[in-house]
């Protein structure tokens, strides 16, 4: 994965965002989310306050910890707006990251850096910023029935890291068994498959001749449920996402994807 390729797809989820936020009414704003116990609003001042984490901060600078207490100032800051105001001081936030972003070089994308799963690098950050940018925007789009952003390479990378977690999700939160395998195909927006053999414990393989269980899933269903941000049930009443051979063992995948919130 290339680091500079996750600088353009925060630019491409910030695009989006921002063409969906500009036309949201009072009532929008104030909607539940699928974030719960967040607004709408709610969700736009939690990615803009890790933005200004970031913000003024040089690539390598943060390598002992994340400065928290910048986002907690950024969202003291705006309580008091109205949702206009939120909305650009947002935007304002935004054209600064993308400022500083602008020329970014691989050397400084490559340095170390303090991320919210722990030590990696910058650019690993920035792949977490798309992945939660674009959850995020999923967060929103669904409740108010705005769908869009389900497919390209913002979207792509987003699954990417749900993609690096399925050992994780298949051995320890679904449970497959020793000696089971399964494969995961992704349909819709974003269309990959994906291959987990539990040998002595879960781990991605390249392909399966005969895997014990196929499920099969609308890609942007997949996330929100690997999200914790829907109930299975809706999308197994709807088709969005369904299973073949070990019945048992594909329910079981369906129900328990979530690993994240």
């Amino acid at each position: 994965m290339s680091a500079s390729l996750a600088v353009e797809n925060l630019g491409l989820c910030w695009d989006s965002l921002d063409d969906m936020f500009e036309g949201l009414t009072a009532d929008q704003w104030a909607r539940s989310s699928l974030c719960p116990g967040w607004t709408v609003r709610d969700v736009m001042v939690h990615l803009a306050a890790i933005e200004n984490m970031l913000s003024g901060e040089a690539p390598g600078s943060m390598t002992e910890g994340l400065l928290f207490n910048k986002v907690a100032d950024w969202m003291n800051d705006v309580t008091e707006l109205d949702n206009d105001g939120v909305f650009e001081r947002y935007r304002q936030l935004i054209a600064e990251r993308r400022s500083e972003l602008s020329g970014i070089t691989d050397e400084e994308l490559a340095l170390p850096s303090a991320t919210p799963l722990g030590p990696g690098t910058y650019g690993r950050f920035m792949a977490m910023r798309v992945f939660d940018f674009w959850v995020h925007e999923q967060d929103i789009r669904v409740p108010l029935g705005l769908a869009g952003h389900q497919s390209g390479a913002a979207a792509d990378m987003a699954i990417d890291e749900i993609h690096q977690s399925l050992p994780y999700i298949i051995g320890k939160k679904i449970g497959l068994p020793d000696g089971k395998s399964i494969t995961i195909e992704l349909e819709g927006g974003v269309q990959r498959t994906m291959h987990v053999a539990v040998t002595g414990r879960a781990g991605l393989v390249p392909d399966l001749a005969a895997p014990d269980v196929v499920l099969k899933a609308d890609s942007t269903a997949f996330a929100l449920l690997a999200c914790g941000r829907i109930d299975p049930q809706g999308p197994i009443d709807d088709g969005r996402i369904s299973w073949a051979g070990d019945a048992t063992w594909g329910e079981a995948a369906a129900r328990n994807l979530a690993f994240t919130m």
